[in-house]
């Protein structure tokens, strides 16, 4: 019986423009990266019987046509830069311009062994609104920085006057996203379990639920490893290194180190006994932080698994009666 080959193609994101390829072909298309361009990629696969296309992030200019692409049932993989640069080394290819590009995705594409499901498309506008919120955070965080070094009285009050609408903004933004998931029964259902956590307040809980689509999905290691939260071996010959975290989903990993300081000092009991059984056996503050970090998430992904909220106790076993 013949072997089914699933005919896959790459493309190299421009702003404005998409350069496409096909794995063990010649063959190649420049389409522009607008609705009108989206039609001609979708015929042109279509008519080379395209199964599989693989995309390279781009700094959100693949976001509208891996949407269009899905939607016409094509199964999209999306890369990091690391995974097809990666690739390239791997290949031993130097040269690069945009049609080298998508050929090598193309190529990268065709050597995927394990395809994971298309994360929901409802999640996507979330992920841009707290991006968005946290840009303000990030914006409020280097206001304040500004005034710590500044003399100028006249200048502080007006970067103090910037802090109090950005506040503001944020917190009315926050509560627009909130009510915006809740629209959604099921996402509002695993929303409320990862916010029954001690320590995880709603923003957190909408981090961990918009950023990590497959959380109650996946195993702990797993959930840890996509965070960036996990600790890898550093060992060679006779060596032992010493363990350290890489990689990961940046904004939810800062998310969770921000939750996880304050809920290991004073609102997770269980995160209070574990960093202090850190620091005991001489730990440093940051691993023992980290250790807290991952525990949190662990936390969330088992209450989603299971469907059922937090509780600081495990519950009591009914006892028989005495006879």
């Amino acid at each position: 019986m013949a072997k089914r080959i699933t005919i896959c193609a790459g493309i190299d994101t421009g702003k404005r423009k998409l350069d496409v390829a096909l794995d063990g072909s010649l063959e190649r298309l420049q389409a522009d990266n607008t609705p009108d361009g989206y039609k001609v990629l979708v015929e042109w696969l279509q008519r080379h019987k395209v199964k599989r296309v693989g995309i390279e992030a781009s700094g959100g200019y693949e976001q509208a046509v891996v949407a269009e692409l899905r939607r016409q049932r094509f199964v999209v993989v999306v890369f990091q830069p690391a995974q097809v640069r990666a690739y390239a080394v791997f290949q031993l290819q130097r040269a690069k311009n945009d049609k080298i590009d998508a050929a090598l995705i193309a190529a990268c594409t065709a050597a995927v062994k394990k395809i994971h499901a298309a994360p929901d498309p409802r999640l996507l506008p979330f992920a841009e609104h707290l991006t968005m919120i946290d840009q303000i955070t990030e914006d409020i965080a280097r206001l304040k920085n500004r005034i710590e070094s500044c003399r100028n009285m006249r200048l502080q009050k007006l970067w103090k006057e910037d802090i109090a609408r950005l506040a503001k903004r944020e917190k009315v933004e926050l509560k627009a996203l909130a009510a915006a998931i809740r629209e959604h029964r099921d996402l509002a259902e695993r929303l409320d379990l990862i916010n029954s956590i001690d320590g995880i307040g709603l923003k957190t809980a909408m981090v961990i639920l918009v950023r990590m689509p497959e959380i109650g999905q996946i195993t702990r290691e797993q959930a840890a490893a996509l965070a960036g939260i996990a600790p890898y071996d550093d060992d060679s010959g006779d060596r032992t290194g010493v363990r350290h975290i890489a990689g990961g989903r940046e904004r939810l990993r800062r998310a969770l180190f921000t939750a996880a300081l304050p809920a290991s000092f004073r609102w997770n009991p269980q995160l209070i006994t574990l960093y202090g059984r850190l620091m005991g056996a001489g730990k440093e503050h940051k691993r023992a932080l980290i250790a807290c970090a991952r525990k949190l998430l662990i936390f969330a992904n088992t209450v989603v698994a299971r469907g059922t909220p937090w509780q600081t106790k495990p519950p009591e076993i009914a006892r028989a009666p005495a006879t």
